[in-house]
C-alpha cells in the first residue's frame, strides 16, 4: 500500500446529526427535544444537582456540628518515626516529603512526642507539640518553627 492510496476505514469517521432539518432526518420538527417542557425551550440549562423541583438530596439529608472553613489540617509526624536518622540530620517538609513521612509537600506539618529520641536533630517545622520539643532540646537538638503561607 502506498501513501497516495491511504484511505479513512469505513465507519471511522460519524458523520454530525443535522437538527431540525425535516421529518425525513428523523430529527425534525421538534429536533430531538419532545413537547414542551423546560428542555425544550431556548438555552435550556440544568445544574447536575437539580432534581426536578423536588427537594434536593443536599438539603433532605441532615447537617450535624459545625464546620469550620477555616480549619488548618496538619500532617503529623511522631518523633518515634525520626529516631533511625542520624546526628545533626536537619528535618524538614521537605525531607519528610522525600523520605516518606507525609503525604503532601504544600500541608503544614506538626511534629508530636510520642516515641522515645537518643540523637540531637535540627527540626524546621510548621509546628511542634511541647512534649516533642522539651525531648529534642534534651538531647541537644534544635527546634525551629517555619512561618510559610
Amino acid at each position: 500500500m502506498e501513501l497516495n492510496n491511504l484511505e479513512v476505514p469505513e465507519g471511522a469517521r460519524k458523520k454530525k446529526k443535522r437538527i431540525g432539518r425535516g421529518p425525513g432526518s428523523g430529527t425534525g420538527k421538534t429536533s430531538g427535544k419532545g413537547h414542551k417542557g423546560q428542555l425544550a425551550r431556548s438555552g435550556a440549562k440544568r445544574k447536575p444537582y437539580f432534581e426536578g423541583g423536588q427537594m434536593p438530596l443536599t438539603r433532605r439529608v441532615p447537617k450535624r456540628g459545625f464546620n469550620n472553613i477555616n480549619r488548618v489540617e496538619y500532617q503529623i509526624v511522631n518523633l518515634a518515626r525520626l529516631s533511625h536518622l542520624k546526628e545533626e540530620t536537619e528535618v524538614n517538609p521537605d525531607f519528610l516529603y522525600e523520605a516518606g513521612l507525609i503525604k503532601k509537600k504544600n500541608l503544614p506539618v506538626k511534629i508530636l512526642g510520642e516515641g522515645k529520641i537518643g540523637i540531637p536533630l535540627i527540626i524546621a517545622t510548621d509546628k511542634i507539640s511541647v512534649q516533642a520539643k522539651t525531648k529534642v532540646e534534651a538531647v541537644g537538638g534544635r527546634v525551629e518553627i517555619l512561618k510559610r503561607n
